[in-house]
């Protein structure tokens, strides 16, 4: 219903002063609902849902000339309503999402400790199940039972199965002494819970520092990628071993490629580049698995047009070679962030 449509209701009539302001509301409360408005009185702040309930509970009932009086001026007031803004710091920065900075954003939500997130167990039951495991972990017994409570049935499950014997077992403990917790208790925690999930500090690099090496390193000659990669083993083997994981270069094609994923990399290389990159490969010890593995995943009749052509070819130039099968790994690159071909992720106690 419009404000126009109320202000038709009837033209004003006399006052309604020996009202109060909190009597008017109920009245137009009860009003809306009546007519089957549906308003979201949740949002309002907990100290008026109260005053508004408590005022709607001690009224017995208003004759029609009051109600279209009320109704009347609050429609009235709508009509001459130009700018609202939103109610506390929670609407404010609701209002400028995305126009401020982020670091900005979360220093004003920690110090006025709003919810800018909605309802707290949401968030918790939308976290992952590593952040869920390790927070019962961390908690003590009668949050970590709480917390198991406000999950749904399976992925409760799923946790409890993960966590040791006598962990689990004190918990399903302190879940039936669960019963005398009250509301506030539970939003509290959800809270808690909430906040810690989003306690998380900000970070310059999306990447892990591995990932961005490797990067690096993908698009690197040779030489300088295994000078790097021999200074990290003698500096910190682990890290080392990570960045090896992350990286991905011709000679890694036959263990991050499918076999049948062969042929569509063939259709997106040119054949002078595929003929050049073959050719250079077979001629280094480190990838020569890796041309073989191409060669012997594509059609017969294909291979053996390559082999005739690469053996016809001159032997390309180091730099040329190393270019080319930089390019066939960029294709791979392409086709991977497409979705077109996914890459086998490299077994990690191999690699280390």
């Amino acid at each position: 219903m419009t404000t126009k449509s109320i202000a038709r209701l009837a033209p004003p009539t006399p006052a309604t002063a020996h009202l109060s302001r909190r009597q008017k509301a109920a009245i137009v409360v009860r009003f809306l609902l009546n007519e089957g408005a549906d308003l979201r009185l949740s949002d309002l702040p907990d100290d008026l849902q109260r005053v508004l309930t408590t005022q709607m509970g001690s009224m017995r009932y208003v004759d029609r000339p009051t109600l279209r009086a009320v109704v009347t001026e609050f429609a009235a007031e709508l009509e001459a309503m130009g700018l609202t803004f939103p109610r506390g710091v929670a609407g404010a920065l609701s209002a400028l999402d995305g126009r401020i900075s982020p670091q900005t954003a979360a220093r004003l939500r920690k110090e006025a400790g709003v919810r800018q997130f909605g309802d707290p167990w949401e968030q918790v039951r939308a976290a992952p199940t590593d952040a869920l495991r390790d927070m019962l972990a961390g908690e003590s017994t009668e949050i970590a039972a709480v917390l198991l409570s406000k999950l749904d049935v399976t992925r409760a499950a799923e946790l409890l199965a993960q966590l040791p014997g006598d962990a689990a077992r004190r918990i399903t403990i302190a879940m039936s002494q669960t019963a005398a917790v009250t509301p506030d208790a539970v939003d509290r925690i959800g809270l808690s819970l909430a906040a810690q999930l989003h306690d998380v500090p900000d970070i310059a690099f999306a990447d892990a520092a591995e990932k961005r090496v490797g990067d690096i390193l993908n698009y690197s000659p040779a030489l300088t990628r295994d000078a790097v990669l021999d200074g990290l083993d003698a500096e910190d083997e682990a890290f080392a071993a990570r960045v090896r994981r992350a990286i991905f270069t011709f000679a890694n094609i036959p263990e991050r490629v499918a076999p049948l994923d062969i042929p569509t990399l063939t259709r997106e290389v040119d054949q002078p580049t595929l003929v050049m990159a073959l050719g250079a490969a077979a001629d280094t010890d480190t990838t020569t698995a890796a041309a073989e593995f191409i060669l012997a995943n594509m059609s017969r009749r294909m291979s053996d047009a390559l082999r005739e052509e690469i053996a016809e070819a001159a032997k390309p130039r180091a730099k040329d070679g190393e270019a080319a099968m930089t390019q066939v790994v960029n294709t791979i690159r392409t086709l991977e962030a497409a979705g077109t071909i996914t890459l086998v992720l490299p077994n990690e106690e191999e690699a280390e």
